[in-house]
């Protein structure tokens, strides 16, 4: 698993062009996060049985239908269940265009299969109206429960998505066709990229001069017409930017063992031993009788065995200026497990011949 691991890792590919759309985006144009709380119902008796606040939603719904329950009923909530909805406006959405949204339960509902959300309001982070939601839920997971208790869960069961089950009431002003500049933010921050961007744009489009603020923002001066903006806009995500290859940097996952090593990771002159330690305690119960005329018990006793074995250890060593093959080629010389990878970056890190950002997720 481990030597299969790290041979991919030895695909790295040299740097090649890319689309300024796939490494940046335009300042303005971006989503917005919604959330909604509702009520579903028509579950089969997996909903959120006899909570006060869903019964409180389900009194607050019924009332706005113009059915009152009676102050001294307590309704069954078995079919109904309280819901949290989550969604994302794009940008440019317009009143009328339908959205995707997400269904979460937020009481004690087993399973929100087969369920209908009501009608339901979906705000912004400023509290304002944005959407509104209702539908059939799509729920991929599902529950089993025996008469003793006993359950099981495949996937999420208490939660559900409804395809374009929301519709836009209100849009979200952009900045993109007001300012003056047009501004371009790149997905990851890096200085050389940024000037690298500015100079392709100056190459390709003499007459609208760009500038690179800082690592992330690159500014164009753009006209005023919008149909001349968003073709000048298209032009620019259509181009293509040769960039350097990005910070050396070694990524490790401590829960799963996975290490992803970049390509300019560099080892100084160093040399690394790997070797195992084992050790195996074994138990053994042996009865002690008395002889044939005595007057003694039969007894049991215990008996520990532990044993010690070390593997030989190897050594590999580094030349200067080692690159990824050399790393990965001798890591699998060592035999070295996931575990026992991470501990040797560490090292190599503290000892300061790793050449590279170590990060541990």
């Amino acid at each position: 698993m481990n030597r299969a691991l790290l041979a991919l890792l030895l695909l790295a590919a040299p740097a090649q062009a890319e689309r300024i759309k796939d490494i940046a985006r335009f300042s303005g144009v971006r989503a917005n996060a919604l959330t909604g709380y509702g009520i579903v119902v028509g579950l089969s008796g997996t909903g959120d049985q006899n909570l006060e606040f869903t019964i409180q939603s389900l009194k607050s719904a019924t009332a706005r239908l113009g059915v009152t329950i009676p102050a001294g009923v307590v309704p069954q909530l078995k079919n109904a269940a309280a819901v949290m909805i989550t969604a994302e406006l794009p940008p440019f959405a317009k009143p009328g265009q339908r959205i995707d949204v997400t269904v979460s339960a937020l009481g004690q509902a087993k399973s929100l299969r087969g369920g209908t959300l009501l009608l339901a309001a979906m705000q912004g982070a400023d509290g304002e109206l944005y959407a509104l939601a209702q539908g059939n839920l799509a729920v991929g997971g599902f529950g089993a429960e025996g008469r003793d208790g006993s359950r099981i869960v495949v996937g999420t069961p208490s939660s559900g998505r409804i395809p374009g089950g929301a519709s836009v009431e209100r849009a979200v002003p952009s900045p993109f066709a007001g300012s003056a500049d047009l501004t371009l933010d790149l997905t990851d921050q890096d200085f050389s990229a940024a000037r690298s961007v500015a100079d392709a744009i100056n190459t390709a489009i003499p007459g609208t001069p760009a500038s690179a603020i800082d690592a992330a923002t690159i500014t164009i001066r753009a006209p005023t017409d919008t149909a001349q903006r968003i073709a000048l806009a298209a032009r620019i995500e259509s181009l293509e930017v040769e960039l350097s290859p990005p910070a050396a940097r070694v990524i490790v996952n401590a829960r799963t063992g996975t290490v992803v090593i970049g390509g300019e990771v560099r080892i100084l002159p160093t040399a690394i031993a790997h070797g195992n330690l084992t050790v195996r305690v074994t138990e053994n119960q042996q009865a002690s009788q008395p002889g044939a005329f005595g007057r003694g018990q039969t007894v049991v006793t215990e008996q520990s065995r532990v044993e010690a074995s070390e593997a030989p250890a190897r050594m590999a060593m580094f030349a200067p200026g080692a690159r990824l093959g050399d790393i990965v080629n001798a890591v699998n010389a060592l035999g070295a497990a996931p575990g026992d990878l991470v501990a040797i970056l560490e090292a190599l890190k503290a000892a300061g011949a790793l050449r590279a950002e170590l990060i541990v997720i």
